[in-house]
This record gives structure tokens, sequence and C-alpha cells, in this order.
């Protein structure tokens, strides 16, 4: 049950020392939405109830009651309560009809409201190193009994035989009921250490980097995910030192996701290869005809040259990884690179490089969520620094170019890494989590995911 899971949690296994890439803050919001839908989709105390009756190997005879049966069992409500350093306590209120023959020969109800408490841990499964939840302590307390025995029967008499009987049945019944419910949650968590790809570049797996830590308003899970090209390799986290830890200012009982700006640069460096473009067409967005002709504006060796127009062909490649960063309300991508443009042939014949531009930019990032997935549009913020590598046309100025460059950055390159970003960014999948109505705020060094549930 998920109460189990924060009572858990804070057992969760001790990972190896990882990079700090994400930071999970679960919430009673989230506890008390998993608990009950856990509830729901195990149906498990109806089962209970259908199975008190029937007879199981090794179970004892009730001595004063025959043919029981439960039936009439109250929709549950459930308490949950942080217990600082420890995890959750778990408060089950519920009720039913308890029937049978009884003692005295004729038919018996007897009508009872309990409460079944438990404390959750969670360990770490030696097997799979996946976290695994057990409950510890469980009780069953009656809160009201009703029965329809004479009323002429001795006080006495009744009580000790409701007593007797009320506490051989509950527990037995009620308190395996409980982990049953572990077994649906502890498979919700199973999707966590699954491997998550991104396009056909590689892989983001989520781990944990540190045992989750227990508050009196929230459960902290550090992440620490694995960032994997398809060939293998592994893409390390910056060694720049960011704290992550949610702002001040969150309602307490509400959840948070905190991705890092280090790991999301980890993530896109995956992309870096699609970031490279070679581009041929003539006609770009609002930009002029892409042709020797436009070049000769700037550069007016190319018109000697080149006395005919010919098409260009401009090769853009990313030389350095990505790197992604965030100030309060602003996230940037920064991408340096080469511009290389070259004159198109006719008859299948190789391009003729004209100059080779080194740029340094960045891009505007805007992010949204879409199922499962961290989306990515970006826009030019600015052009930062260009500088000429290599000319094979003569010497020019190439400051006179930012203009124009700036705007085929934005008209010709932006479209394309947009189109690389569809892929989309895998987000940690745990407990079933739907994203769908996250909020995002940029905060220092990290994206924030507000979690909303349904």
């Amino acid at each position: 049950m998920l109460p189990i899971l924060c009572l858990a949690l804070c057992g969760l296994l001790t990972g190896t020392q990882a990079d700090l890439g994400a930071l999970l803050r679960l919430g009673m919001d989230v506890m008390n939405h998993e608990v009950q839908s856990t509830m729901d989709e195990s149906h498990i105390l109806e089962k209970t109830a259908a199975e008190a009756g029937k007879k199981r190997p090794g179970m004892k005879p009730i001595k004063g009651i025959t043919d029981l049966k439960v039936k009439d069992v109250l929709l549950p409500v459930i308490t949950l309560s942080f217990v600082p350093g420890v995890g959750i306590f778990q408060c089950v209120s519920t009720g039913m009809t308890i029937t049978g023959k009884s003692f005295m020969g004729g038919n018996m109800e007897i009508i009872v409201v309990l409460n079944i408490t438990a404390t959750n841990w969670l360990l770490q499964d030696e097997e799979t190193g996946l976290p695994m939840f057990k409950s510890e302590g469980c009780e069953v307390i009656l809160v009201s009994v009703k029965t329809n025995l004479p009323s002429n029967m001795l006080p006495k008499v009744v009580n000790k035989f409701l007593d007797s009987t009320l506490h051989k049945v509950l527990p037995g019944m009620m308190c395996p009921a409980v982990d049953t419910v572990l077994v649906y949650v502890n498979k919700k968590w199973a999707n966590l250490s699954v491997p998550l790809p991104v396009g056909q570049v590689g892989t983001v797996k989520y781990g944990l980097s540190s045992t989750p830590t227990t508050t009196a308003s929230y459960i902290q899970v550090d992440l620490s995910p694995v960032v994997q090209q398809q060939e293998g390799h592994i893409i390390k986290l910056s060694d720049a030192k960011e704290d992550l830890e949610v702002p001040e200012g969150y309602a307490e009982g509400l959840s948070q996701l905190l991705l890092s700006a280090t790991f999301l640069t980890a993530e896109l460096t995956l992309l870096q290869k699609s970031f490279d473009v070679k581009i041929r067409d003539m006609k770009i967005g609002k930009l002029p005809p892409q042709t020797t002709e436009m070049l000769a504006g700037f550069i007016p060796n190319v018109a000697e040259v080149y006395p005919e127009p010919k098409p260009l062909v401009t090769q853009i490649e990313i030389n350095k990884p990505p790197r992604v960063t965030m100030k309060t309300g602003k996230s940037l991508l920064h991408l340096h690179g080469t511009i290389e443009m070259s004159a198109a042939r006719w008859r299948s014949k190789a391009p003729v490089s004209l100059f080779i531009l080194e740029v340094l930019f960045n891009l505007k990032i805007q992010y949204s969520v879409h199922g499962d997935r961290l989306q990515i549009a970006t826009s030019l913020d600015r052009l930062l620094s260009l500088t000429r590598k290599s000319s094979k046309i003569c010497a020019f100025d190439e400051q006179e170019m930012t203009g124009f460059i700036s705007d085929y950055l934005q008209e010709a390159y932006v479209p394309v890494i947009n189109d690389v970003l569809q892929v989309g960014l895998p987000l940690p999948d745990f407990l079933g989590m739907n994203y769908h109505r996250s909020e995002l705020d940029i905060v220092e060094n990290a994206l924030v995911l507000n979690l909303k549930l349904e």
C-alpha cells in the first residue's frame, strides 16, 4: 500500500554513491491517491470477505459459531500520517456484517466497525534490487459491535463470546489483506529501474542514489539516472556541484519531481549527433534565396568567383556536447559548433566549400509534458560569438554576417533541432504516475514538475 510505500520509502535501499540527477518528493497527496487506488484495484476487502467462510488447511473452527460468512463490507476510509525518520502510519477504517449459526442454535449477525492499523517498511529485494514493502505490527481495533443475540442473555456471556469470536476471526482475516495490497504497490515500483528509450540513440535508467528520508510533510527520494548511448557508453553527469532541492513556497502535502540541468544536459548529449545537419533548400522561411548572389552582399569576391548564382549548401555541426543551464524562469541550451557554406555543383558533383565559421549560440528552451515524456521546444536566444575559422574565397569581416547568421539559425536550424527534440525525454515510471496535469517551473539549476493528480 502506498502508505506502505512511504513508510517503506524511508527504509529504501542504499545505493552506491552516484550522481544526483533528479529528486522526487512524495507528499500526502500521492500517498493517499496511491493507497486508495490500490484498494480499488485489488478489491482486497471484498475478496477477503468472500474467502472468510471457506475452509482452509490448518484452520481451526471457531467455538460457538458455524457457517461463518462475511457480507456488507463498508467502503474503507484510509488515514495516513508521516512519521519523521520512519515512514508512514496507516489506519484503514471499515465495517462489515459477520453471519453464522450461533451456539444458541439460531442465526446470528454481528455488525462491526473496526480500524486496521499497521506500520509499513520498505526493504530491498535481494534478487531485483528494487524496493519491496513489508508491513509490521498489524492490529485490528474494534470501534463498535452490534449483535442480534437475545437481549435476555447475560451481558458477560455475550461479551465473552463476541470478544472471543471477533479476536479469532478479524486479525487472521484482515491483516493478510494489508500484505496483499503491498503486492500491488510493489508491482507499481517495478518499472522504476527499467531502461527507457530516447528515440534510437540511447536509454535513461533511473535508480536510487541514497536512502530516502521522511519528514513530517513528505518523503524525499534522491535519484541517480544512468544515461547510456545505444553502443553502451555511459554519459556521466557533469562534475559541477549543483544543490538540488525544492525551493520554498510550495504547499505542504503536495508532490514534486525535480530534474537537474546537468541531467538534462546528459540526456541531450545523447542527441548531439542528430543536431548535425546539411541544408540544401534555396528558400527557407523569411530568408532571401540561398545562393552565392546573396552571399556576395557580405563578401563581394563571391560574385567574382561565381558570376552566375549557385545554390548554397550549408552544413552545421555541433562539435562540443550541448549544455543546459537554468535560472529562475529561464532555461537555455548552449551550442558550440561550425557553419560551413558551400556552392552547389550540378551533375551530383560535391559542393565547393566557401568558408567555415565557428559559432557559439544559445537557444531558449520551453518545456512541456506529453504522456510520460518531457517535451522541449526551442527558439534562438542570441548568437554569442562568430569567428571565421577558414575561407577559400578571401579574407572577410565575418562580424558583418552576424545578423544574417542569427536569422539563418532561427529560420533554418531551430526547426531541425525542434524536430529532433520531438522524441521527448522519458520521465521516471513509478507508482503508475500520470504526468499530464503537471505544472512546470524553472528554478535555479532545475526544472520542477508539480505533480497534479486526477
